[in-house]
């Protein structure tokens, strides 16, 4: 058993560290007011191999493992506590990362280079308005085939860079659509493919909304109409759609850990410094038990998350290399734990970091309230709902027999 980074790990942590403190941190309220993330900082993740880091290297990316990919969530999230740069990494990290295994080699060659020279933004689609984690169920959109392409239609709602997507950049997502609602079980009936979402896409309509934080990157959603799919933006086999999204998901939630993980130590760094020299009755706030009290209870939680998220990385990355003792119902639950604690932890450190700067901690001249606003999107759902976290460590725990659901095959 070994807790010890390798040294390529310590590098590449240093580094993506120096670049993001200086770079990015002294922006990050710019990019929360003004809502957009300046270009000079894109082109230098993209110039350290920071956008689409998991992509291959045939396919113009780094290769890197989750282990590596969670190191960048990390230092981004502890320079950018909105989270909002993090949330770009994340969703190209993980999702580019599934299409790199699964889709075609023409799609593959066409997509992933751009994706991480930062022209294209490639993210996740499958959430409706009729619902979000119940995809067999909640799912209207439909895929046909018609002649050598694809013809899609219905509503996709609640997905990150729509804005980025139809103005600086283009976007392509990774998505789902039901194309055999006859097919029993039901969920082989759903299929994943890449969406076009770009200005100017015939049959695309798309819609922003307004977040509460994370303001550097945009939400909305775009509705489909007879919208035409290349017949190879279809990823891997059609029936085994369902599957690609439930590995993309637990790509995803490992890196979302990594993420609230570095924004509460950022938080917690904060708060230690200013409860050191902020005094009260002559001493300073940190001599005081109902300060420090806290703080320790605080790190015990950064510290177990910190070991929840990197053991969670390196059961992926042994999935990923065909280690038979890690499947995917192994690697799922490590992935639901972290994605589960890390996040509601990350807000509890945050609001408590808040108390402890009293008033100036309800001002915006305090960090500490973008961090509030952009971790709390993670707790409320984003990438799976906490109680879905809880069905899934518990169908891990108990069997499958006992989960509240009609069970997929």
């Amino acid at each position: 058993m070994d807790f010890e980074f390798s040294e390529q790990e310590k590098l590449f942590r240093k580094t993506v560290r120096e670049f993001a403190q200086k770079e990015i941190k002294p922006k990050v309220r710019e990019m929360d007011t003004k809502g957009e993330i300046p270009s000079e900082i894109l082109k230098g993740m993209a110039n350290l191999g920071l956008l689409g880091i998991t992509v291959p290297e045939k396919y113009g990316g780094p290769g890197g493992n989750f282990t590596l990919a969670c190191i960048g969530a990390e230092e981004l999230a502890r320079a950018d506590i909105s989270i909002a740069i993090p949330v770009m990494y994340l969703v190209e990290a993980s999702w580019a990362s599934v299409f790199a295994r699964h889709g075609t080699e023409e799609a593959c060659q066409e997509i992933l280079p751009r994706v991480c020279k930062g022209e294209y933004f490639f993210g996740i689609a499958t959430t409706e308005p009729g619902g979000g984690s119940d995809i067999v169920g909640a799912t209207r959109t439909e895929i046909t085939k018609k002649g050598g392409k694809y013809v899609v239609n219905g509503e996709k709602v609640y997905i990150s860079g729509v804005k980025e997507s139809t103005t600086r950049m283009k976007g392509r997502y990774f998505t789902s659509a039901y194309i055999d609602k006859n097919a029993k079980p039901k969920h082989r009936g759903i299929a994943a493919f890449i969406c076009p979402v770009e200005k100017g896409t015939p049959g695309l309509t798309p819609t922003l909304f307004e977040d509460m934080g994370r303001m550097g990157i945009s939400t909305g959603g775009f509705a489909l109409e007879n919208v035409e799919i290349p017949e190879h933006w279809i990823i891997g086999d059609p029936t085994k759609g369902f599957y690609y999204l439930m590995e993309g998901f637990s790509a995803a939630r490992v890196l979302i850990g990594a993420t609230c993980l570095g924004a509460a130590e950022a938080g917690l760094q904060t708060g230690m410094d200013y409860i050191k020299q902020r005094k009260a009755f002559g001493k300073p706030l940190a001599r005081y038990e109902g300060i420090s009290f806290p703080l320790a209870e605080a790190w015990c939680k950064v510290s177990g998350n910190r070991l929840l998220t990197y053991q969670a990385a390196w059961m992926m990355d042994k999935m990923s290399a065909g280690d038979p003792k890690y499947d995917h119902h192994k690697v799922a639950l490590a992935c639901a734990v972290t994605k589960l604690r890390s996040p509601i932890d990350a807000v509890d450190i945050l609001n408590e970091v808040a108390d402890w700067h009293g008033a100036f901690g309800y001002t915006k001249e305090c960090d500490i309230e973008m961090g509030i606003r952009g971790v709390r999107s993670y707790s409320i759902g984003a990438e799976g709902g906490m109680n879905i976290m809880r069905i899934i460590i518990a169908r891990e725990l108990l069997g499958p027999e006992y989960v509240p659901y009609d069970r997929p095959d």
